[in-house]
């Protein structure tokens, strides 16, 4: 599993580092309610492309992209939603 293959960690630790990156927008965002300054086309694409990916880890069983695009569909679907309500 996860202690077989080291490079796994790299993998988790890089996702885990660009996922968590919308963080920081997702938060500002909810607290100003304000989402003036970001592209609706660009939160769309973002959120599909991560869904594909999401897909691609689950079909290839591969667990940093699975755990990386799990949350990072959360945080860009919360952006989208918020760009769509705060817009």
């Amino acid at each position: 599993m996860l202690d077989d293959d080291p490079i796994i960690w790299v993998g988790l630790a890089a996702g885990c580092l660009t996922t968590f990156g919308f963080l920081p927008q997702v938060l500002k965002s909810w607290k100003t309610k304000s989402t003036r300054d970001i592209s609706l086309p660009m939160c769309i694409v973002l959120f599909f492309g991560v869904v594909l990916w999401l897909i691609y880890a689950f079909a290839d069983w591969d667990i940093p992209l699975l755990f990386a695009n799990a949350f990072a569909l959360f945080f860009t679907g919360s952006l989208l939603l918020l760009k769509l309500k705060y817009g």
